[in-house]
């Protein structure tokens, strides 16, 4: 993987941060990356993240009706 990627942006807005926890978080982020493109590779598939999983619809339509707002029968 080269160094700069394209696209890549990575701002540090903490004030505090330390060279070595800015190399930290760095690497940790760029493994991640890196283990994602190879099960993007591997798999052939494109990876679906946990944000794209989470806006799928939650329930189906809602029925107007007597009794049609349980999801049990009385």
């Amino acid at each position: 993987m080269s160094d700069a990627a394209p696209g890549a942006d990575l701002r540090i807005i903490s004030p505090g941060a330390t060279p070595e926890e800015i190399a930290a978080v760095t690497a940790v982020l760029r493994a991640a990356l890196e283990e994602l493109a190879a099960a993007h590779e591997r798999n052939g598939a494109p990876v679906v993240s946990a944000w794209q999983r989470s806006q799928r619809p939650i329930r189906g339509t809602v029925t107007p009706g007597a009794g049609a707002w349980r999801s049990f029968s009385a």
